[in-house]
C-alpha cells in the first residue's frame, strides 16, 4: 500500500500544502515532508511566503534571514 494511500489526511493536507517542486512526492504528507527537510537541516515550504518558497533555499539560515533582515 502506498504512503499516500495509509495518511487520512493526505487530500485536505494537500489543499495547503504550498510546494511548487515538481514531481514532489511528498505533497500532502506533512509528516514525510517534514522528515525529508529535517534530515537536510532545511523547513519545508509552508514555512516560507509564496516568493520565498520559489527559491528552492529551504535553508534555516534563509528562513532567519528573511525575517530578522539580518
Amino acid at each position: 500500500m502506498r504512503k499516500l494511500d495509509q495518511c487520512p489526511r493526505v487530500k485536505i493536507n494537500a489543499q495547503y500544502c504550498v510546494c511548487t517542486y515538481p514531481g514532489c512526492s511528498r505533497r500532502g504528507l506533512c509528516c514525510e515532508c517534514l522528515h525529508y527537510h529535517r534530515l537536510r537541516g532545511e523547513l519545508p515550504a509552508c514555512y516560507f511566503t509564496a516568493e520565498e518558497e520559489k527559491t528552492f533555499n529551504r535553508s534555516v539560515e534563509f528562513f532567519i534571514q528573511r525575517r530578522t533582515g539580518k
